[in-house]
């Protein structure tokens, strides 16, 4: 099988079979894939997945969201609503935003700076962050451009033009900057994709699989590598990291963008949930990569995982 799909798990295969740093615990993966039986994420409140009254409104609001799903590298800095995680208080504040003011045109996503990111997200008082306002303001100017150029500013046709195929929408995605996921590694690129794999996911989530979230291959997406899922999947057993790269996350120490480290964490993980998923399929589950993504990111919001430390990197791609 060809495509941009195919490319991420051969890629990602082939960095496992390199890898120093990170590796994969057989018998761990072998309880993990025996332990999964019911692949039912928990309900959940992800603002991405809640619709607006107007099916627009929403499109909008899931593409926009997810042109700055990133900046977990900078989270421990923001300045976070109560009980919320980054992402959480990033989607809120935006959810908040276009339910005060209704969705940025294409024209209005093109004018946008660091300084009204910081105010619609509660970072003005925030240097500490500046960094992130400045790649959120990017982004999302990016977005505008592109939806101009390629799709007459309208977001619409812009889903449209994926043709009901996620990984179509994935490849037009990824026609913006800061959504080119691929790295370098052991002489061969590494593509992973994240935000431009996620969309698709969340606006069939979004659409209960109609209209705009109709998607034919959604069964093909992979994980959204980011730096959570990975993490789940170390305190299961399932990744084991190398000593040397563990002290590093638990100092806090931030693991550079493009690193071995960086790439195999991300790498393996995605692998690590393919062969998850041939296990489970050789048991008879109907299963995907999608949905264990989904139950682990779920895993990820409780208490016990999340007190340990994940590890941390500043870009623009998770």
């Amino acid at each position: 099988m060809n495509g941009l799909f195919a490319a991420v798990r051969s890629a990602c295969a082939r960095v496992a079979e390199h890898a120093r740093f990170v590796t994969i615990a057989p018998a761990a993966l072998e309880r993990f894939v025996d332990a999964q039986r019911d692949l039912a994420a928990p309900a959940g409140a992800d603002p991405a997945h809640q619709h607006f009254d107007d099916p627009e409104t929403t499109l909008a609001y899931v593409v926009t969201l997810d042109a700055i799903n990133f900046g977990s590298g900078w989270f421990p800095e923001l300045r976070k609503r109560p009980g919320m995680s980054g992402y959480f208080t990033v989607a809120t504040c935006l959810r908040e935003q276009f339910a005060r003011a209704g969705a940025w045109s294409a024209d209005e996503l093109a004018q946008l700076d660091a300084d009204r990111c910081a105010e619609i997200f509660e970072q003005r008082a925030n240097p500490a962050v500046r960094e992130l306002m400045d790649l959120f303001a990017r982004a999302l100017r990016d977005l505008g451009g592109w939806l101009v150029a390629r799709h007459g500013g309208s977001f619409e046709r812009a889903v449209e033009s994926a043709q009901g195929s996620a990984e179509r929408l994935a490849t037009t995605l990824a026609e913006m900057p800061l959504y080119r996921d691929v790295a370098r590694y052991a002489g061969f690129e590494v593509p992973l994709y994240k935000r431009a794999q996620i969309t698709a996911a969340d606006l069939a989530a979004a659409f209960g699989g109609r209209g705009p979230g109709s998607f034919r291959d959604l069964g093909e997406l992979t994980i959204f590598a980011d730096n959570l899922v990975p993490h789940v999947l170390r305190c299961e057993g399932v990744l084991v990291y190398a000593p040397e790269l563990l002290a590093r996350i638990e100092r806090g120490e931030l693991v550079p963008s493009g690193s071995a480290e960086e790439v195999e964490i991300r790498a393996v993980a995605l692998h690590a949930v393919e062969l998850a998923v041939c296990g489970l399929r050789a048991h008879g589950v109907d299963a995907s990569a999608q949905r264990l993504d989904y139950l682990l990111w779920h895993r990820g919001q409780r208490p016990e995982i999340k007190a340990h430390p994940r590890h941390r990197t500043r870009c623009p791609y998770y």
